[in-house]
């Protein structure tokens, strides 16, 4: 039955079968920030002060990218084009500058009354409303599985890389004209939760010579394990090793943290 305890059981079981291992140096200035849910771990360095980084997958929880914006001074790009991401963010905007009205709800779903405005302005935050891939195109984004959630993705992991499940089609930007219009010279930090896309697209950035200094990601494919996930997972590990990187933290379930050496 789906979503039942045997089925939750059997995915435990694949986690731990199919856990990639990942060599992690912890860095004695990790900071975190965020929801509970929603939240990231990441480095605290100077060259984050007053300055712009690209932040992809909105969501409906945004406090990330709000915490950040205020604690730096910093903008944040956003890049999502999920319809109700794109509301999301709408929500926000119309708040900016007020108070939150109560603390953050539990799970993904954070209301815009969640957030505390106070400290932000109007470009702090820009919404990028397309896909980040390699190419400049249109593409598939596949519905998930389940009609609650609102992560939509490129290569339909969540429904066992199928094409033939429920999708809309949206429009792509990749790094490197993501990086062009926002006239980004220097890329200190870069979120990627971007469903099952990071493994393509951090293989793309590589190979066009791009290096943020610290990569925040969530290896999406992670939360359904299988063999094709760990090799998925392993073989970007090692690029990203190749290139310079070093993993600096590891939540225990998909996120990862890279610093550039």
């Amino acid at each position: 039955m789906s979503g039942g305890p045997l089925s939750r059981i059997s995915v435990a079981v694949k986690k731990v079968r199919y856990r990639p291992g990942f060599e992690v140096k912890r860095s004695s200035n990790l900071v975190r920030i965020g929801s509970e849910y929603g939240g990231w771990t990441f480095e605290n360095s100077e060259d984050l002060l007053k300055s712009t980084i690209v932040s992809c997958g909105l969501g409906e929880d945004a406090s990330f990218d709000i915490e950040f914006a205020a604690k730096f001074d910093a903008k944040v790009v956003i890049v999502d084009p999920t319809p109700r991401a794109i509301q999301h963010f709408d929500e926000i905007k119309k708040r900016i500058g007020l108070a939150q009205e109560y603390g953050y709800v539990e799970g993904g779903k954070q209301p815009a009354s969640s957030y505390d405005l106070r400290n932000l302005s109007v470009g702090s935050l820009v919404l990028e409303p397309r896909a980040l891939w390699i190419e400049d195109t249109k593409l598939r984004f596949f519905l998930p599985a389940n009609p609650e959630h609102v992560s939509h993705s490129i290569v339909n992991y969540q429904n066992n890389y199928s094409e033939k499940t429920p999708f809309i089609e949206v429009p792509t930007i990749t790094l490197e004209d993501l990086i062009a219009k926002y006239d980004l010279k220097y890329l200190p930090l870069m979120k990627l939760d971007i469903e099952g896309a990071e493994i393509s697209v951090v293989r793309h950035m590589l190979a066009n010579s791009i290096r943020p200094r610290q990569l925040l990601m969530e290896f999406d494919q992670m939360n359904f394990p299988s063999a094709r996930s760990k090799a998925n997972v392993l073989a970007t590990d090692a690029l990203l090793k190749g290139a310079g990187y070093e993993c600096r933290f590891f939540d225990g379930r998909a996120n990862v943290l890279y610093v550039l050496r």
